[in-house]
């Protein structure tokens, strides 16, 4: 084995611990705990009041169905805004210079921030769907292979969400920004059936959604964890498995091919002068 597989390999190792140490860190953090406690306690509430309501054509509770795709719109939105707000934060107080500087440092950055949102990702979905579980009948139906399709879907939207999240923070660079990003992010989640079904949606509404990963992450998780009878809203009346993989896999590849590019390019661009700019332009905003 050559020295650089050993040092990339070395590099590989110390990413992934940091990244445990940074997933232990945001559960000591009050702060970042309450935020996230509070952002799912939002959906279990909402979720608790549509219990008794139905799918349409349906006996199956509105509130169950809504369950899996607030976890799919979930790994979207955390998986979009974790990792762009990460990028753009470390850029900001020189983290992401310190990396550079490291051998190999980069690598070691990447992984331990694709390590710690991951965690974070499934932490979340666990403290949200477990308690789901006893409250919403039907849903995991299928034992264990409910839970194994879970995986895949999950395992797949990260992939096709975290690189673009790492694409869009290479090219942001202030993080007032970010709030302009997320909001069309809210929007999607608007129209990508994860509150009410697609179907009710006009035509053309319902191709905008199908063009981007959040819907077909709101279809597997609901593929995953209702009941057939529940396919009777979606589109075609199918849980078009297939399609769901094709489509996640094209944002994956998409998000593949461009991130290394643009944060290499990213990465070049800093320097000691550019973060003490940074730095002095906000401290003149406060």
């Amino acid at each position: 084995m050559t020295s650089a597989a050993t040092a990339q390999r070395a590099a590989a190792r110390v990413g992934l611990r940091r990244g445990f140490i940074e997933f232990k860190q945001q559960w000591t953090n009050v702060d970042e705990v309450i935020g996230q406690l509070l952002f799912l306690a939002m959906f279990a509430v909402a979720l608790f009041f549509m219990r008794d309501a139905r799918l349409p054509g349906t006996s199956f509770s509105l509130g169950a169905a809504t369950v899996p795709s607030v976890l799919g719109a979930g790994i979207v939105f955390n998986g979009l805004s974790a990792v762009t707000g990460g990028l753009v934060v470390d850029r900001g107080d020189g983290t992401l210079l310190r990396a550079k500087a490291t051998p190999n440092g980069m690598l070691g950055y990447l992984i331990g921030k694709i390590t710690a949102i991951s965690l974070m990702q499934v932490a979340g979905i666990l403290v949200l769907l477990v308690p789901a579980l006893f409250v919403f009948d039907g849903l995991a139906s299928n034992g264990i292979w409910s839970f194994l399709n879970l995986l895949w879907v999950l395992a797949l939207g990260l992939l096709a969400t975290m690189p673009i999240g790492a694409v869009l923070g290479s090219l942001i660079q202030e993080p007032k920004m970010l709030g302009l990003v997320m909001l069309p992010v809210g929007g999607l989640a608007a129209i990508s059936g994860i509150f009410y079904p697609i179907t009710a949606l006009p035509g053309w509404v319902q191709d905008i959604a199908q063009a981007f990963p959040m819907y077909w992450l709101g279809l597997g998780m609901r593929s995953a964890l209702l009941p057939d009878q529940a396919v009777a809203v979606e589109i075609g009346q199918s849980w078009r498995p297939w399609a769901t993989l094709g489509v996640l896999l094209a944002w994956a590849v998409i998000g593949l091919a461009l991130a290394p590019a643009l944060l290499k390019r990213m990465a070049r661009r800093e320097s000691g002068s550019s973060v003490a700019a940074r730095r002095e332009k906000a401290l003149r905003s406060w």
